[in-house]
């Protein structure tokens, strides 16, 4: 009887452990599945930038994210802003929109989390309402798709399918802020978002505190990049030939006019001004009618005043020669000095 009781116990015993094993098991599935739609944080994964040679398809099987949340709305724990933040982001002026070749490699179609990706190739416009996020330090220096390094204080973002490289204007609907950005990198891969921002332009755009917001993306089309660069150009002939009409704007803007050392020999003079910008607007103006084999009129500060010199010439006659060529073409009286 002694003997029935202790295999009964034992019998017990190794039932309960087996029960035991198995709840730990149970438990431990349940720890290892991740909800990737019951959070609100940026999701974020990086599409290759092109197949290599031994790669004979483009579908991708990426490493499904481990970490927590640091908090709803904002980024993982391995991810945020950093330390070390340059000053001065929010004035980082917008990306310069260019007519860029489109890459081949981050054209191909790809697939991310079961869903297949196709990249825009062509000129169709493309404008898409919806959450956006941005992605920080965790990529910061990475390789993009486009072959580029990641630079989160650039003005770039991630997309899954416009063109890389293009251009986008987003604008955040709750603000009414908008930048302008270069397509350069795949992302990001989830369903409620639309669109990955470096760190300094969702700085811009007003949401770096809260992760996402709502955005508008529309893509920058050629002809219109285009017209962009023409209307820049146009801008800066035209404040070329103010600053050429009025000297004085550059005292205003708080630019120096060049002043030459003083050299010996002789030389052709066209004034003596006490004010430095008075002689760099004398010279300006005579700059408009100057003949083009003559050495141009430059300031010159001697005993105290500052002088506008062309020169020097190799004699007094080749001087004369010279300043008469000024008064012929140009009307421009002169006068001949040697240092």
């Amino acid at each position: 009887m002694r003997i029935q009781i202790t295999m009964n116990k034992r019998s017990m015993q190794r039932s309960l452990v087996a029960v035991s094993m198995a709840l730990s098991a149970l438990v431990l599935s349940g720890c290892t599945t991740v909800d990737l739609t019951a959070r609100d944080e940026p999701i974020r994964s990086t599409a290759p930038a092109a197949p290599s040679a031994a790669s004979s398809s483009t579908s991708v099987t990426p490493v499904p994210p481990t970490t927590e949340a640091k908090k709803p709305g904002g980024y993982y724990k391995d991810d945020g802003p950093g330390d070390g933040i340059p000053e001065g982001l929010v004035d980082t002026p917008d990306a310069e929109p260019k007519i860029e070749p489109i890459a081949k490699g981050p054209s191909k179609p790809y697939t991310i989390l079961d869903k297949t990706y196709v990249p825009i190739t062509d000129d169709r416009p493309y404008i898409q309402r919806g959450k956006g996020s941005w992605y920080g330090k965790k990529f910061h220096g990475q390789r993009t798709a486009s072959g580029e390094i990641y630079d989160m204080f650039k003005m770039t973002a991630a997309h899954p399918t416009l063109p890389i490289p293009s251009y986008a204007r987003v604008t955040n609907l709750r603000n009414g802020k908008q930048v302008i950005v270069r397509i350069n990198d795949r992302g990001p891969f989830h369903a409620s978002r639309i669109i990955d921002m470096s760190y300094t332009a969702a700085l811009k755009l007003g949401f770096i505190q809260i992760g996402s917001t709502e955005l508008e993306v529309e893509r920058i089309l050629p002809d219109e990049i285009a017209r962009m660069q023409e209307d820049k150009r146009r801008k800066g002939a035209l404040a070329t030939a103010s600053e050429s009409a009025d000297p004085m704007t550059r005292l205003a803007n708080g630019s120096t006019p060049p002043v030459a050392a003083e050299t010996g020999g002789i030389f052709l003079q066209f004034g003596a001004y006490a004010q430095v910008h008075n002689a760099d607007a004398m010279r300006i103006r005579l700059l408009a009618g100057w003949p083009q084999d003559l050495p141009e009129p430059v300031i010159v500060q001697t005993g105290g005043l500052y002088r506008l010199h062309s020169g020097p010439f190799t004699s007094r006659e080749t001087a004369k020669t010279a300043a008469d060529l000024l008064k012929e073409v140009s009307q421009i009286q002169t006068s001949i000095v040697q240092k």
